[in-house]
């Protein structure tokens, strides 16, 4: 039986609704309407696309959005100034600084500048540890994504055997921190499972990886997993986002993963609309606990 795809547009689509039900409510409350400021360095083409996504997003979730757009040449200290004043925006929730930017600036320091309690990309060393230490005040989008597609499609996650392959600070590292910790009231969506991270230079790959009752894929390598690397009845969860010859392909070899999973999902509409959605669901929180 082929794999059972997870649908991440329409989970995607049941959480923006969600949250545009509580910003819904606290707007007629005469309270603060969430707002996220994103801003855009230079005009990288896939750059244009996901900032024009998660725009569209806060529009039909009733956010406020602001674009802030600097020229390619632009100096980090041109960055750095705008991302002090939207810091002491009170209108603004959270602040998206979308990632690359130009070869001119630090990528670390300008992460480092956005306020933590702005920081809903949770890319701020302050909130990555307080992740660690399992008390996190956001989630990072893309492993909260994943976590949410697993959870919201009854595939359980305590007790599982979990292979990350990918060891990224995007999502490698702090889907394992969300997966492997123990749930507590601090942090209730802790996996509680045991997860093991490889990446591409490691002995014995396709081993380890059919161990895996949930098996993500996070290499940023075309079609890398193939079914010999996965478990009969696994769930497979697909993270890569690649372009061959024009087209959009995951991770995973999806034609042949497909015939031995037991769930799959696709590549486009798997984790990129999820992402966007928790960014929508980590702007509402920023907005509530500031």
């Amino acid at each position: 039986m082929p794999a059972l795809k997870i649908d991440g547009q329409a989970i995607a689509a049941s959480i923006q609704a969600e949250v545009a039900a509580v910003v819904a409510e606290r707007v007629q409350a005469g309270r603060r309407q969430p707002g996220l400021a994103a801003v855009l360095v230079g005009d990288n083409p896939a750059s244009e696309v996901y900032v024009r996504n998660k725009r569209k997003a806060c529009e039909t979730a009733g956010l406020a959005s602001w674009l802030h757009r600097l020229p390619a040449t632009a100096s980090q200290q041109d960055l750095l100034d705008l991302i002090g004043t939207l810091n002491g925006d009170p209108l603004v929730s959270g602040i998206l600084v979308q990632l690359p930017l130009p070869k001119q600036m630090d990528e670390g320091a300008v992460i480092r500048a956005v306020s933590p309690l702005k920081d809903v990309d949770c890319f701020h060393p302050e909130n990555v540890g307080l992740l660690a230490a399992g008390h996190p005040r956001f989630l990072p989008c893309t492993p909260l994504g994943v976590h949410q597609m697993l959870v919201r499609s009854g595939i359980s996650i305590a007790g599982k055997q979990i292979v990350v392959i990918g060891r990224s600070n995007i999502v490698g590292k702090p889907l394992a921190l969300i997966l492997m910790q123990k749930p507590t009231k601090a942090f209730p969506e802790a996996g509680d499972a045991t997860v093991t991270v490889v990446h591409r230079g490691t002995r014995d790959l396709p081993s380890i990886c059919r161990q895996a009752d949930i098996l993500v894929a996070a290499v940023g390598v075309p079609r890398f997993v193939t079914a010999e690397m996965v478990k009969p009845g696994a769930a497979v969860i697909d993270v890569g986002i690649n372009s061959v010859d024009g087209k959009l392909v995951g991770d995973v070899d999806e034609a042949s993963v497909a015939a031995v999973a037991g769930w799959l999902s696709p590549v486009p509409k798997g984790v990129g609309p999820m992402t966007i959605a928790m960014l929508l669901h980590n702007t509402l929180r920023a907005t509530m606990i500031s």
